[in-house]
C-alpha cells in the first residue's frame, strides 16, 4: 500500500515535470518557475519546529524519567535475582520471578504507551508547522510568481531550492 502511494508522487511529480518541460513555447510566452522546498529541513530548522520540539520535550520529560527509574528498578531486580538465585528456594524463585515478569510486562505497556502518546502528539504539532509552512510557501509562490513548488524530491537543483526563503519568513513570525 504505501509503495502504491510512492509510485503514485513519483508519476504525479514526472507528469508535472514533463508538462512543465514540453510545453510549446510561443512568442513572447513565459518561462515556467519551478520551486522546491525541504521539508525535513522545515521540521528541523524553522522556529515553529523547534519550539513544537521544546514543548513535547517538556510535556513528556516527566513520564521518560519515571521510565527510565522503572527499568533501573527492573534491571536491579534481575540482578537482585540472579544473585540470589542458588540460595532461594524453588517457591520464592517462582515467585519473585513471577514479579520480575510482571513488572516487566508493566514497563513494556508503558514504554508502548509512551511511544505511542509521543507519536501522536508529535505529529499533531509537525501539522501545525506543516500548515504555517505551507501558507507561507503559497504566500512566496505568490508574490514570487512561481508556477509550482514541490515538497519531496528525489533530488532538486540548488537553484530552485527556496527553502532558505521559506525558512527565513518562517522565523520572522
Amino acid at each position: 500500500m504505501i509503495l502504491k502511494d510512492v509510485v503514485k508522487k513519483v508519476i504525479f511529480c514526472f507528469a508535472a515535470l514533463l508538462l512543465a518541460t514540453s510545453m510549446p513555447v510561443a512568442a513572447g510566452a513565459q518561462e515556467i518557475k519551478i520551486g522546491f522546498v525541504s521539508t525535513e529541513r522545515i521540521f528541523r530548522d524553522a522556529a515553529p519546529a523547534k519550539a513544537a520540539t521544546a514543548k513535547l520535550e517538556q510535556e513528556f520529560s516527566k513520564r521518560d524519567k519515571d521510565l527510565q527509574e522503572l527499568a533501573a528498578r527492573l534491571k536491579q531486580t534481575a540482578e537482585k535475582l540472579d544473585k540470589d538465585g542458588p540460595v532461594l528456594s524453588d517457591s520464592e524463585r517462582g515467585k519473585r520471578q513471577r514479579e520480575l515478569t510482571e513488572m516487566d510486562k508493566d514497563f513494556q505497556r508503558r514504554q508502548r504507551e509512551f511511544r505511542e502518546d509521543l507519536n501522536q502528539r508529535r505529529n499533531e504539532e509537525l501539522a501545525v508547522v506543516l500548515e504555517k509552512a505551507n501558507k507561507v510557501i503559497k504566500q512566496l509562490a505568490e508574490a514570487e510568481k512561481y508556477d509550482i513548488v514541490f515538497q519531496e524530491a528525489v533530488y532538486s537543483s540548488p537553484r530552485i531550492d527556496i527553502t532558505d526563503k521559506v525558512l527565513k519568513a518562517l522565523n520572522a513570525k
